[in-house]
């Protein structure tokens, strides 16, 4: 799983980039508003979109109420972590209303974070699954429910085509 960080204390920044590592995620770190929506909304040829975003609210240049709009702005879909000292029940509410998925106060334990960052994760799995399966020359469209050999059509029946449990 691939994450993006965007926090501007270099302690805290590096400690996450490092547990979230050690914990087998993919991490990049951006240490300011700016820098964390362009590697959010910039995904360059080949790469691969993030999972997961986990964004401070107090950061230089723009904030992370900011960096958040400007990312479901751009049509990105991914979940949203704020993890922030900004612990009144208001800038959580809002938070949440301008599309965060979860919201954690600072201080807090990692082992907490690491769940919530699990938990966003499998949730976030079904929007991110594949609907066209390629094999060599072989093409399923998992939603128009059609394949393809060498980009001739293969007819199934449907109990060919409806997926199984458990094989």
């Amino acid at each position: 799983m691939k994450i993006l960080i965007v926090e501007d204390e270099p302690k805290t920044g590096d400690y996450l980039k490092q547990g979230l590592t050690e914990a087998g995620m993919v991490v990049d770190l951006a240490r300011d508003g700016w820098d964390g929506l362009h590697l959010a909304c910039n995904i360059e040829a080949g790469k691969q979109a993030y999972d997961l975003l986990i964004l401070d609210v107090m950061l230089p240049g723009l904030d992370g109420w900011q960096v958040l709009e400007g990312v479901r702005r751009a049509g990105m879909s991914m979940p949203v972590l704020f993890l922030t000292a900004r612990d009144q029940v208001a800038d959580r509410v809002k938070g949440l209303e301008l599309g965060a998925d979860d919201y954690l106060v600072k201080p807090f334990a990692f082992i907490e974070l690491l769940a919530r960052v699990r938990s966003l994760l499998r949730r976030g799995k079904s929007s991110i699954e594949p609907t066209l399966l390629k094999v060599a020359d072989l093409e399923l469209d998992l939603l128009s429910r059609r394949a393809l050999r060498a980009g001739k059509r293969i007819d199934l029946t449907a109990k060919e085509l409806l997926p199984r449990c458990g094989t």
